[in-house]
C-alpha cells in the first residue's frame, strides 16, 4: 500500500476520508488541491503530512512561471505559506517547508531548484520510510510475546507514508513472531482509530477489538492492557507529547494502572526548540466534526462545540520515547538532544 505516491508531475494519494468503505485514489496536480487535502484529512498523520506537504510544494514550483530568482521567490514564497496555514500542530510540515525553503537557496539557476525541490521531496520520503520502519523494529523489543497493546488515533503507513509509528511497532512484533493482540479506541471526532487503526489492523491479520474512547478506563483499570503505544505530531525538547485529543488521558489513566505508556515517532517530529508542551501550538477545528459524524447531525442545532484537534501529554507520564536512533527515557531533556545531536 502507498498512501503516498510522487508520479512525476502529480501527486498520488490514498483519500482516508473514504476508508474503510472504498479505497480511493486521488491525483493531486496542483499545490493548492494538496493544501486542500492536507486540510480535509484526506492526508493525515505527522510524517505523512511533512512529505505530501514536500511534494505539493515541489509541485507548486514547477508551476511558477519566472525570468528572475526574484520572481520566483516571491511566487514560491507563497506556496510556503499556504502549506504552513494548513495544519499548525504537526511539526514534520514546518521541517518540510524549512527544507525546501533552503533548496531554493543554494542556486539561481530556476530549472535547477524546480529539479532540486522534486528530489529534496524524495529524499524526505525516503527518510521518513527508513526512520519508521527502524524505530518500528527498536520498539518491538518492547512488546511482549502476548501482550495486549492499547493503541490510539491511527500510526501506520497510512500516517506516515512509511511502516508506522505505533502502529508500526505493534506490526513489528508480530512478525517477529509475538502474539500480540490490540485494543483501538474510536478516537472521535474523526474515528481514525475504528476506521484506519482497524482497518490497517485487518489488514496485517493482527487481532483486534475496538472500543470507544470512553472504555479505556475500564481495560486499562481490570488489568487487560499491558502497555499503550501511541504516535506524536510534535514532542518538545522536555519530552511533552502533543498527539490527537485524547492521548493525555490515556497517559494519566495508564500512569494510575501501573502501565507502561510508550511514544513512537520519528525525530524529525522532535522540535528542541521548544522547550516545553506549553509552546506547541494546538489545532482547533470546526466544530461540525463533533456535532456530526460523517454529514449525519446528531446533537441539537446551535449547540455550541469544542474541537481541539490535539492534547499535549508532559514528560513525566511517558514512559520512553521510541526513536529510531534509539529508545529515550528521562531525564527527556538530555536523552532527546543527545539522539538528535549527537548520532
Amino acid at each position: 500500500m502507498k498512501p503516498i505516491e510522487w508520479l512525476g508531475n502529480r501527486l498520488k494519494i490514498i483519500d482516508q476520508t473514504q476508508l474503510p468503505g472504498k479505497i480511493v485514489l486521488v491525483e493531486l496536480r496542483n499545490y493548492t488541491e494538496v493544501v486542500a487535502a492536507i486540510k480535509g484529512m484526506k492526508v493525515r498523520g505527522a510524517p505523512a503530512i511533512g512529505v505530501a506537504a514536500a511534494y505539493g510544494i515541489a509541485l507548486g514550483a514547477q508551476n511558477i512561471k519566472a525570468e528572475n530568482k526574484s520572481r520566483f521567490v516571491s511566487e514560491f514564497d507563497r506556496i510556503l505559506q499556504a502549506f504552513a496555514a494548513a495544519r499548525p500542530t504537526a511539526v514534520n510540515l514546518f521541517r518540510a517547508i524549512d527544507r525546501m525553503k533552503k533548496v531554493v537557496e543554494t542556486t539561481d539557476d530556476i530549472p535547477k531548484i524546480k529539479q532540486t525541490l522534486i528530489d529534496e521531496a524524495k529524499r524526505i520520503h525516503a527518510e521518513e520510510e527508513a526512520a519508521t520502519e527502524r524505530l518500528s523494529q527498536l520498539g518491538a523489543e518492547l512488546i511482549k510475546d502476548g501482550a495486549t497493546v492499547l493503541t490510539h488515533c491511527n500510526t501506520g503507513s497510512l500516517a506516515t507514508a512509511g511502516y508506522g509509528t505505533a502502529l508500526g511497532v505493534i506490526k513489528a512484533a508480530a512478525k517477529q513472531g509475538k502474539k500480540i493482540d490490540v485494543i483501538a479506541t474510536e478516537t472521535r471526532p474523526l474515528l481514525q482509530g475504528a476506521r484506519l487503526t482497524a482497518w490497517e489492523l485487518m489488514q496485517e491479520n493482527i487481532p483486534v477489538t475496538l472500543i470507544t474512547d470512553s472504555m479505556a478506563g475500564y481495560f486499562l483499570s481490570r488489568g487487560k492492557v499491558n502497555c499503550v503505544i501511541v504516535g506524536a505530531d510534535r514532542i518538545a525538547a522536555n519530552g511533552d507529547t502533543a498527539n490527537k485529543i485524547g492521548t493525555y488521558t490515556l497517559a494519566v489513566l495508564a500512569k494510575e494502572n501501573g502501565i507502561p505508556f510508550y511514544v513512537a515517532a520519528p525525530t524529525s517530529t522532535v522540535d528542541l526548540s521548544l522547550s516545553s508542551g506549553d509552546q506547541i501550538p494546538i489545532e482547533e477545528r470546526n466544530p461540525e466534526e463533533v456535532t456530526s459524524i460523517g454529514g449525519i447531525r446528531l446533537a441539537p442545532e446551535g449547540v455550541a462545540a469544542a474541537n481541539s484537534a490535539f492534547d499535549v501529554t508532559p514528560h513525566r507520564y511517558i514512559t520512553a520515547i521510541i526513536t529510531e536512533k534509539g529508545i529515550v527515557r528521562e531525564p527527556y531533556a538530555n536523552s532527546l538532544k543527545k539522539v538528535i545531536i549527537e548520532k
